[in-house]
């Protein structure tokens, strides 16, 4: 379907649940929080939700490919 997965920092606590799950496409910047990797491994859109459910934080956010917020 061709969602997008972002980071909202402001709400990352770095609790490093995507870092450890999905290390070929999250890291910790110089702060500890977590950031996508530039040219990181793109994930299937059920990780992406699936990441998005895990955040303790709810810093993920899943957007289809229209912009359309997706429901985690």
């Amino acid at each position: 379907m061709g969602y997008r997965i972002e980071v909202v920092i402001d709400d990352c606590m770095s609790s490093g649940k995507c870092v450890g799950d999905y290390p070929q496409t999250f890291d910790f910047d110089d702060e500890e929080l977590a950031t996508l990797i530039e040219d990181g491994e793109v994930m299937s859109d059920d990780d992406m939700i699936r990441a998005a459910r895990n955040c303790p934080s709810r810093a993920l956010l899943v957007f289809d490919a229209s912009g359309t917020p997706i429901p985690t």
